[in-house]
């Protein structure tokens, strides 16, 4: 996949990521929005469980069946949880009318509805990694809630 601001941004210190990161989902959204959708790690492990994650709701509902064996695993969980928000997010965005990424000014991508609410998906993703709660199906919930509201 050929991002160019992917090398750009990876050239940068750390303050300048956020305001790089930023730039990247203004100038590409969709190709930033792809890069989010890998969750490679998250794959990998509903693979092993025989789970194919699809863009829908119906796989975040699947994914909070799964037995969380990663937990055995604490090197794991980060990573797992990051992935996590970011599908989490990924289904937001492309079933809610308006959902768009954003990037806080400390470079943490969020998720915003065409309500104007904004979504720490990432940190939802890395709570239920580590604890089960919230449901990333009750999260989705909520969001697609909210996107209709307004």
């Amino acid at each position: 996949m050929d991002m160019p601001f992917l090398a750009h941004w990876r050239n940068r210190s750390d303050t300048q990521r956020g305001a790089g990161l930023a730039a990247a989902v203004a100038e590409d959204p969709e190709g930033v929005g792809e890069l989010f959708a890998e969750c490679e790690v998250l794959r990998v492990h509903a693979r092993a469980a025989g789970l194919e994650l699809d863009g829908t709701p119906a796989s975040l509902e699947a994914l909070d069946q799964l037995m969380p064996r990663w937990r055995r695993e604490p090197e794991v969980v980060p990573w797992l949880g990051n992935d996590a928000g970011f599908y989490l997010g990924t289904v937001i965005i492309r079933t809610c009318p308006g959902a768009r990424w954003q990037v806080w000014p400390n470079g943490q991508p969020v998720v915003r509805l065409a309500s104007g609410r904004e979504l720490n998906v990432i940190e939802s993703g890395l709570s239920w990694a580590m604890t089960g709660s919230p449901e990333l199906s009750q999260a989705y919930a909520e969001a697609s809630e909210g996107s209709e509201a307004r």
